[in-house]
């Protein structure tokens, strides 16, 4: 029997950076923001993908990454409190 689906992940207030904005179109982000909350994480590695699993029973910060329609990539991140999810690009952190 496959293990439960983790429960949604709750993102508080999402923003996004104006770098952000100004290349992902709203589908970009609507997508994200849904696979995030879903707990898909995009394309981390092994290492950041384990941590986000342990993340969400200890409350810890979430960082996913995914790509754009047009192949840019992007991270959403979801502070440790759960108060805010920033959408953002690589070069914005």
């Amino acid at each position: 029997m496959p293990p439960p689906n983790p429960p949604p992940v709750p993102l508080g207030q999402t923003v996004a950076t104006p770098a952000a904005l100004g290349v992902l179109s709203r589908t970009d982000i609507v997508t994200a923001l849904r696979r995030h909350a879903a707990g898909d994480w995009g394309e981390v590695d092994d290492e950041d993908r384990a941590a986000n699993d342990r993340a969400l029973k200890s409350g810890e910060r979430l960082l996913s990454v995914y790509r754009s329609a047009n192949g840019d990539p992007f991270w959403v991140i979801t502070e440790a409190d759960r108060s805010v999810t920033t959408v953002l690009l690589p070069d914005d952190y």
